[in-house]
């Protein structure tokens, strides 16, 4: 009888033993695992921080490039695109590239522009700029629609001062031969431009 009950005793042991054995054996992965799971987010995390600064060092070299092809003033690289377009597709391929059609916010910016789009494209040239009126039409807006508040229309004629056009003239041009003066024109004539990039 004795030894039945220790063989039943052994027996139960074992069973617990194995029992403990498996169950820590469950536990010991679920550690591996969660300390694995950690590693990967943090390698993730890290992965990403890489790709966001490399993204920014590529728009970084691009703003330098343009700025190197085109000229730079007021905090500001300006690149001009002599091929002439109408106003829309000169505006996507100034977004295209991370700009905006140039946008003066000055006399001297404007000044500026003018110098550069006589030197770069001609002197009597004309480039779109990023105003115009297609959401009301009289309230010339930027990019962002935000409102303008510098304004270099020319009022020289006094029978019909700029802009002049109504429903059927809704971007805003400036013009080299006008000494930098603007225009309101329609949208689907075709001129040159120059795109504007904000240095940050």
């Amino acid at each position: 009888m004795e030894l039945r009950g220790v063989c039943v005793l052994l027996g139960l042991l074992l069973l617990v033993n194995c029992s403990l054995q498996q169950t820590a054996a469950r536990k010991k992965p679920v550690k591996k695992e969660t300390t694995k799971d950690a590693a990967i987010e943090e390698l993730q995390k890290q992965i990403n921080d890489i790709v966001e600064e490399l993204s920014h060092l590529k728009e970084q070299q691009a703003l330098q490039t343009v700025c190197l092809k085109g000229t730079k003033f007021h905090g500001k690289c300006f690149l001009a695109d002599p091929v002439k377009k109408r106003y829309h597709t000169a505006s996507e391929d100034c977004n295209a590239m991370g700009g905006v059609l140039g946008t003066p916010s000055s006399d001297d910016e404007n000044d500026q522009l003018r110098d550069y789009l006589r030197q770069s494209i001609g002197p009597d040239e004309q480039i779109w700029l990023g105003f115009n009126d297609m959401i009301t039409e009289g309230t010339w807006t930027d990019h962002t629609t935000s409102g303008i508040t510098y304004r270099n229309w020319d009022t020289s004629n006094s029978r019909a001062p700029q802009p002049d056009g109504g429903q059927a003239q809704n971007c805003a041009s400036l013009s080299g031969a006008a000494r930098g003066k603007w225009f309101d024109e329609n949208c689907r004539e075709e001129k040159a431009s120059v795109c504007q990039f904000n240095i940050v």
